[in-house]
């Protein structure tokens, strides 16, 4: 009896020691959540480097630092393509050459830069380094306005507009590209979506404040102030649409502008277009004045099932991830394909194989469809080649100009689908629904082109 109390005795002592230290590993935990970063050094609104950020945010920072990694989905992404290192090009290694793989498109860019070059995307840690270094910079000159995208311009706008961020964006965009280049230090900082007071999420390029505010004019929704009148989870999106959108450069300013007045849909955007007259280039094989689409994630991923059920970017690109007792976002931007189980299954209780299916097959009938879209567009452009030194400010001919119009329509809406980076994940019925309106396009541009060679009888 003795031996059996001290037994219990010792085990009474052991349960004792695991229940404090299961209890204080709680109390660790709990206090730990709630301190979600240590303050180590101050950070203000001229910070714009996110080494310091990362002092304060080390698990932030070391994800961010992961975007320089390179791994290819079936449709998307990169894998390190060797580079011969030049002069002019020290890269050891970029990413595929997509006008290789499919030398449609430099006829559907011909004239214009892109025909030159255009990569695979690569990570946002290159997104300011490609541009430098890509050979649309050799071929034609580039506005400073293209870095409101490519780089941490935050701080350049304060700059240049002595503190006044929308005066800095007006010097800024019309500068030479490698002027404004010079003082652009980084790809997209943290200081670029948050404020450095208390880290909340932010609008900082006066291109999405007054595209967003024209856009929400459209629907009835006078002077938008974004910053003020958006909700958390509508930041959540807006972060990533003030650089994942079309655009133009409008006027001799070249100011970065969203075609967002009549609506953000391509065809709306098309029209918005048509009523200005814009151009970016003449078609050098038929002489059409065409358009280049840029990426309109924005817009595409606004039509879809997850933006209607409230699903913002951040939730599937940058998932919440647990790092001892806090929650926190990862800042490794990335398809959701490579981190299902954190992107997609936190919604969908669906085996990651089952996922995987499903956006698979969404994209293979995509690219499909791609296909005969870009196709009906090729066959147009091939059949105005012979008329393209024709004037039609000489000699007026309306079915000419219909079909180089029609070129114009059709281009951009297959150019609209193309650019955007999902391949059709975020909105497969919208991209259908403008593919189809593009082989439409091509097929009435035929018809013109038709009618034209009997006119000529």
């Amino acid at each position: 009896m003795k031996k059996l109390n001290i037994i219990i005795s010792v085990v009474a002592i052991l349960l004792t020691i695991l229940i404090t230290a299961l209890l204080v590993d709680i109390f660790e935990k709990k206090q730990e959540g709630k301190q979600t970063f240590y303050r180590v050094v101050e950070i203000t609104d001229d910070t714009d480097d996110p080494a310091i950020w990362g002092k304060n945010f080390p698990h932030q920072y070391d994800s961010y630092l992961r975007t320089v990694d390179m791994t290819r989905t079936k449709y998307g992404g990169s894998e390190a393509f060797p580079h011969v290192p030049t002069d002019k090009d020290p890269r050891k290694f970029t990413s595929v050459q997509k006008i290789d793989e499919d030398p449609r498109l430099k006829i559907m860019w011909a004239g214009y830069a892109f025909s030159k070059d255009f990569r695979e995307d690569r990570g946002h840690a290159y997104m300011l380094l490609d541009q430098e270094l890509t050979e649309r910079q050799v071929v034609v000159k580039q506005p400073g306005a293209c870095l409101n995208c490519h780089g941490s311009t935050y701080s350049i706008y304060k700059k240049l507009g002595e503190g006044d961020i929308q005066k800095g964006f007006d010097i800024m965009n019309k500068q030479p590209y490698h002027d404004v280049a010079s003082l652009t230090k980084h790809p997209v900082s943290c200081i670029d979506c948050h404020d450095s007071k208390d880290m909340s999420l932010r609008i900082t390029r006066p291109a999405f404040m007054e595209g967003i505010k024209v856009f929400k004019a459209s629907q009835g929704i006078k002077e938008y102030d974004v910053n003020k009148m958006a909700s958390r989870q509508e930041m959540r999106t807006f972060v990533c649409a003030q650089c994942h959108v079309e655009y133009y450069f409008k006027g001799d300013a070249k100011t970065l502008t969203y075609p967002w007045a009549k609506g953000i849909k391509a065809d709306q955007i098309l029209a918005y277009y048509n009523e200005t007259k814009f151009k970016d280039w003449v078609h050098k094989e038929t002489g059409a004045p065409v358009l280049k689409a840029q990426h309109p994630e924005f817009e595409t991923f606004s039509q879809g099932t997850h933006a209607q059920a409230g699903v913002s970017c951040i939730d599937c690109h940058m998932p919440y991830q647990r790092v001892g007792a806090m929650k926190i976002t990862d800042h490794w931007i990335r398809s959701p394909l490579l981190n299902i189980n954190r992107a997609c299954q936190t919604c969908h209780n669906v085996s990651e194989k089952d996922l995987m299916t499903r956006a698979t097959t969404i994209q293979d009938r995509h690219a499909q469809l791609r296909d005969v879209s870009f196709d009906a567009l090729i066959a147009l452009i091939n059949d105005l080649k012979p008329y393209k030194d024709v004037d039609l400010a000489k000699t007026p001919n309306k079915h000419l100009e219909a079909a180089r119009q029609h070129q114009r329509d059709a281009q951009f809406l297959f150019d609209f689908v193309e650019a955007e980076n999902s391949t059709g994940f975020h909105a497969p019925q919208e991209s259908a629904r403008v593919f189809g309106l593009s082989i439409d396009m091509s097929r009435k541009g035929q018809e013109a082109v038709r009618a034209y060679k009997d006119s000529l009888r």
